[in-house]
């Protein structure tokens, strides 16, 4: 079997596995912040996550596909070693910046939520008083 094709099966194995466990990782931590962001709706905070996953895995997957083809044909153990690197490490890296895209739309969904819950009164008005007349 050629190198090239070996450097792309390990690629593709890695990250699809990287992909999926990332995925499960946030989906299951995800789910108790998701339940704060939205106010303990769980059945929606059930869907969020469940959407959100899907949507990792179609860009996260679709970057991976997307990213396998090279143009240098590898010729030695070395070659694999520095494609695999390489493509893993910008595989990496996407994940990565994924995440933290997700964590900062989170946590101003919920820093907004906690905002409009600060600006109702915990008590209605009981009373108005004059101001008073100062000399």
């Amino acid at each position: 079997m050629d190198r090239t094709v070996v450097a792309y099966v390990i690629y593709l194995l890695v990250s699809v596995g990287l992909t999926i466990w990332v995925a499960r990782t946030l989906s299951q931590n995800g789910r108790i912040f998701l339940a704060d962001v939205l106010h303990g709706n769980e059945k929606l905070a059930d869907a969020v996550n469940h959407l959100l996953v899907v949507g990792f895995y179609l860009v996260n997957l679709g970057f991976v596909a997307l990213y396998l083809s090279g143009d240098e044909t590898i010729t030695d153990t070395r070659g694999v070693f520095e494609a695999l690197s390489t493509k893993l490490g910008v595989v990496l890296l996407v994940l990565g910046v994924m995440h933290l895209a997700n964590v900062y739309v989170l946590n101003r969904i919920r820093r907004r939520g906690a905002m409009e819950r600060e600006q109702v009164p915990p008590v209605p008005p009981q009373g108005w008083v004059a101001p008073s007349a100062q000399a």
